[in-house]
């Protein structure tokens, strides 16, 4: 076998093992901090008088495809709205109106 051959395998294997084990590492944000993106959002067209947080994620399936989210809630004065935001990056997944 040859040394640079050798090596070529040797750099191959340690990139993979870093490829995995980043993607093992990815954690979730707080859902403090989610809760606080999801609020700017819904503060950006109306006023908000309180909102909720679960704070540990749950599993969400939307159109077949499966998320870890934080499920919140947002109230206005006259409405309220059920929010599921991505657990990893805090991207809104799904609102629903419930009132």
């Amino acid at each position: 076998m040859r040394w640079k051959t050798f090596f070529a395998g040797a750099a191959a294997g340690f990139a993979a093992a870093y490829a995995v084990q980043t993607m093992r590492a990815r954690t979730f944000i707080s859902s403090e901090k989610a809760l606080s993106l999801a609020k700017a959002a819904f503060q950006r067209s109306a006023p908000i008088s309180g909102s909720w947080i679960q704070s540990e994620p749950e599993t969400y399936e939307k159109n077949g495809l499966v998320y870890k989210v934080y499920k919140g809630g947002i109230c206005r004065e006259n409405e309220q709205y059920e929010v599921f935001i991505d657990a990893y990056t805090g991207t809104i997944i799904d609102t629903y109106r419930l009132s």
